[in-house]
Parts: structure tokens; C-alpha cells; sequence
């Protein structure tokens, strides 16, 4: 299962996508919501549109999160660069809704902060409701799929304040998309790229998790409850760093697409 969320004769749309001629297209409209499927996109009614490949579409940030929960020095390697102690236990922080961005939307770098950096992440796209998640449960069918998200950091006042929210929160610091898929497996190891201006920057694996995606999903369910449609940043690997206006951000996740977007000074 693909889809995406697009804009079509200026109304807001899902979309189910297949490859077609060996494009990824959005091939139907869905007539219910995902986050309203209960974790069965697939079994949601939907029509036949004529194809509109990703390409041209008009894409949109693919939910509409009650919260954006996120995972702070999830890898060894980046904990140690930022010069931090490696965490015994997730670090998790929320960022605002007001941070969210549609792929190809320009992240804009404020005026009051001297570093923006890029982190390249997988997220979780929640699909069921769920709270006190057991050590014996399988955390799987909670989520409804999984996209690429750029935790975009102003990185010195990051380190100023001393917690992370400001840093974290600036509007356009969480692109997100292109696409929702649930055909990767995070446990077996899926490979999380971030290139700036065409020059790879971040590269690892998801086996490299300090913290692996049903460990996450635990311990966030036993502080909040999560609802379809909540976004979980499963942390960055090494090799972050800054960009500047002009700069582009591109951040892969193996089978999931490239979610692509300019940095623009304020």
C-alpha cells in the first residue's frame, strides 16, 4: 500500500499510488481519510482517476497529525558527534503541527538563529489508536505506514536553551512526505539518506536504532496515547549538518521516495 495526500481543482485529496509506465502515479482518490480506516487503507472505497504521476502532482504534507512525537539520539554515531552521552533510554520531544511541510516547500532558515541543520529520519505514520502498548504485543498493526520527515534543528539555539523546543519548532522545520508505504521492514534494516545540493551527507541503516520501533512505540504509549495519523521521527544518524539559503535538502528512505524541499533565508 502507497498513497499520498495531494491537492486536485483546489481541494485537499488522498491518493492510492502504483507505478505506471514505470512512474509512481496516483491512480485513486480514496473517499475516506486514512487515519479513518483503522489501520485497513486498502479495504477504504475509493474511484479511478486518470493518472497524475508524483511528479506533477501538487503534494501536500500526507496526514493530519494530532502531534508529532520524536526521537532524539537514536543512533550511536550521532549522539557521539554532537559530543552528547549515549542515551540508556528514548529521548522524546514533540514538535508542533505549525512546523509541518509539504514536500517541495521551501524551509525557511530565521533570521535569529546562525545554524539550521538538515536530520534525514524515518517516521512512523500511526494508524490505530493505542496507550500502554504490552511488552508481549506486536506493535505493527498500530501503524498504518511509514514516510521520510526532515527534523529540521536550529542547532545553536538548540544548544543554548538547553531543551529542545524552540530549536525544534520554527514553521517549515518538518517537511514531511512524499508518501505513506507499509511494504518495509525498519526491523530488518532500512537505509535513511540525506543529501544537500546533490552531496550525500547522512547514510545508515534502521538495524543501527539504539531504540527499535517497537521499544519506541512503548515507551511513547506508556506517557501519551497515540491516534491514527500521529507522526513518530525515529531519530537521525550522523552527518548532520547546516544549510544555508539556495541550498536543496533531499531525504531518502529506501522504498518510500525522496522527500525534497529548498531552504530559503527568512
Amino acid at each position: 500500500m502507497k498513497y499520498c495526500r495531494f491537492q486536485l481543482k483546489g481541494q485537499p485529496q488522498y491518493g492510492f499510488v502504483e507505478p505506471v509506465a514505470g512512474r509512481e502515479s496516483i491512480v485513486r482518490i480514496l473517499l475516506t481519510p486514512p487515519e479513518e480506516s483503522d489501520g485497513d487503507v486498502e479495504g477504504l472505497r475509493s474511484r479511478r482517476i486518470e493518472p497524475i504521476t508524483l511528479e506533477e502532482a501538487e503534494l501536500l504534507v500526507p496526514g493530519r497529525p494530532s502531534k508529532i512525537v520524536c526521537v532524539g539520539r537514536n543512533y550511536r554515531e550521532h549522539a557521539k558527534e554532537l559530543g552528547n552521552e549515549v542515551p540508556t533510554e528514548p529521548a522524546i520531544f514533540l514538535k508542533p503541527d505549525s512546523a509541518l511541510l509539504a514536500p517541495g516547500g521551501m524551509v525557511k532558515r530565521p533570521k535569529i538563529s546562525q545554524r539550521v541543520d538538515y536530520e534525514g529520519e524515518l517516521c512512523i505514520v500511526v494508524g490505530k489508536k493505542c496507550r500502554h502498548i504490552r511488552e508481549d504485543e506486536d506493535v505493527r498493526p498500530y501503524i498504518l505506514g511509514y514516510t521520510c520527515l526532515n527534523d529540521v534543528t536550529a542547532r545553536d539555539l538548540q544548544k543554548k536553551d538547553g531543551q529542545w523546543t524552540r530549536g525544534k519548532s520554527f514553521d517549515t522545520f518538518c517537511p514531511v512526505g512524499p508518501l505513506v508505504a507499509d511494504g518495509i521492514d525498519p526491523w530488518a534494516g532500512v537505509r535513511v539518506e540525506t543529501r544537500v545540493n546533490g552531496e550525500l551527507k547522512q547514510s545508515a541503516t534502521t538495524k543501527d536504532f539504539l531504540f527499535p520501533v517497537d521499544l519506541v512505540m512503548r515507551y511513547i504509549t506508556a506517557v501519551m496515547t497515540l491516534l491514527p495519523g500521529d507522526l513518530i521521527a525515529t531519530g537521525t544518524p550522523e552527518g548532520v549538518g547546516p544549510v544555508k539559503g539556495g541550498d536543496i535538502m533531499e531525504v531518502n528512505v529506501e522504498g518510500l521516495g525522496t522527500l525534497r524541499n529548498p531552504v530559503v533565508e527568512e
